[in-house]
Formats: structure tokens, sequence, C-alpha cells
């Protein structure tokens, strides 16, 4: 199965970083994800059940962003990667979560990750 569902973009606030005025104010994060999902039952019913609702995942990364205490980005990251993976049935995800601003001279820094289903 190579169908890979994707959000690109999705921002969400959190209070993260490892200095002081960091634990003060919210940060603005952005995530994209690719996620391994057939879509052929999807494409076969037509019915939202048979599909990997983008919306839901957006809404669940954006309440893991918005509850965050952990300070590095690293950590959050897994968590989030853990936690849609298990909730959402998905076999593998790419997972960029950038902060932009963080470094004045850059655009933004962060991450990238990959994790998969491992079998049982």
């Amino acid at each position: 199965m190579s169908d890979i569902v994707y959000i690109r973009g999705l921002r969400a606030d959190a209070v993260i970083g490892v200095y002081e005025w960091e634990r003060h104010i919210r940060q603005t994060l952005v995530i994209d994800l690719e996620m391994r999902f057939s879509t052929r039952e999807a494409a076969a019913s037509d019915a939202l059940p048979d599909a990997l609702d983008y919306h839901a995942v957006a809404t669940r990364v954006r309440a893991m962003v918005e509850e965050n205490t952990l300070q590095l980005i690293e950590g959050l990251a897994e968590g989030i990667a853990a936690a849609l993976i298990a909730e959402f049935g998905i076999s593998w995800l790419r997972l960029k979560l950038a902060k932009p601003g963080a470094v004045p001279w850059a655009e933004e820094v962060g991450v990238v990750i990959e994790r998969s289903c491992l079998p049982q």
C-alpha cells in the first residue's frame, strides 16, 4: 500500500522552549503530516468512516500542541506520532514540526520524524 493522506501547514500555539521567557508565552508551531492509509475503501464507498478523517487528525494534533507542557519539540513530535498511530490506525507517518522564529536568522527550525506501527 502506498496511499498517503497529508496535512500541510497546520498551525497551533504552544508553550514550548527551554528558556525561562519561553515558558510564559505561546508560540506558533507548524506541522506537516504524511500518513500511510489505504484510500481504496473510502474511494469505493464514498463514506467518511472508511477514510482517514483529516479533520479529526488535525483537531487531535492541535489539542496535543495546545496542551503541551514539554520543553523540546522532539518530545512533542514523538507524542503526536504515537497518538496518531494508536488512535487512527495509521501504519506509517512522516511528521515535520517547525518552530518559526526560534532562531532569528532562520525562517524556521524543527524536526522531521518517521514512525511506523510495529507488528504485534
